[in-house]
């Protein structure tokens, strides 16, 4: 008895490319980083915070496919670039000193990051015949918790720079967290209304199907 599996769109290898490009280029970057901090504009930015936790999060759903899922569905790979991107775009953001050039870069990072990792939560592990609350309270959720968790981390990794500036740090960490559970919400709202209109159908994880001969 032989495996297949239900064939991909060519949006899904459009996705598969970019997803691949952006792991390579991040880890790139973070290397550039990693040797020439000023270069990068990472100097007292968390560097080597940011080498273990992005390569870290940008593999753990890959390792846990080949680990626990290869047998049973194809590779997710929507919601693995959802999760890419955030760490891509923020070593690219610092490369580009993009965070200090445009007052606003910050503020779209944080409700767009958050935003694309509850897509991948969603996508990996809701029915798509959920309901809008339903999808509403687990974009929320983990949403809230994950834009928490990175401000704790942003903490601990820039707590040599902001001693001396504690206002500062008070406003730009609710701003954040606002900006988070912003992005959470319209990342839900988006998820289910593609839902109920039929689309990302095409792309979830394709379930291994077996082949009987006649």
């Amino acid at each position: 008895m032989d495996s297949d599996l239900v064939p991909r769109s060519r949006f899904d290898s459009t996705v598969r490319q970019l997803d691949i490009a952006a792991k390579a280029i991040l880890l790139v970057l973070l290397l550039g980083a990693l040797i020439a901090p000023d270069l990068g504009n990472m100097q007292d930015k968390g560097a080597w915070w940011r080498a273990v936790g992005y390569p870290a999060l940008a593999f753990t759903l890959p390792l846990l496919w080949a680990l626990y899922w290869r047998e049973r569905m194809s590779f997710p790979w929507l919601a693995d670039l959802c999760i890419t991107i955030p760490c891509f775009s923020d070593i690219l953001g610092n490369r580009l000193d993009l965070y200090d050039q445009i007052w606003w870069f910050d503020d779209w990072m944080h409700f767009m990051n958050t935003g694309l990792l509850v897509v991948a939560v969603l996508l990996l592990t809701m029915d798509r015949r959920a309901t809008r609350a339903a999808v509403l309270e687990r974009s929320l959720a983990f949403g809230v918790t994950a834009a928490l968790a990175w401000e704790i981390a942003e903490y601990f990794a820039f707590l040599h720079r902001w001693d001396a500036l504690p206002n500062r740090l008070y406003e730009d960490t609710l701003g954040d967290l606002f900006l988070g559970t912003m992005g959470s919400i319209v990342a839900g709202l988006l998820v289910h209304r593609a839902w109920k209109q039929g689309r990302l159908e095409h792309i979830a994880p394709a379930v291994r199907i077996a082949r009987t001969d006649d």
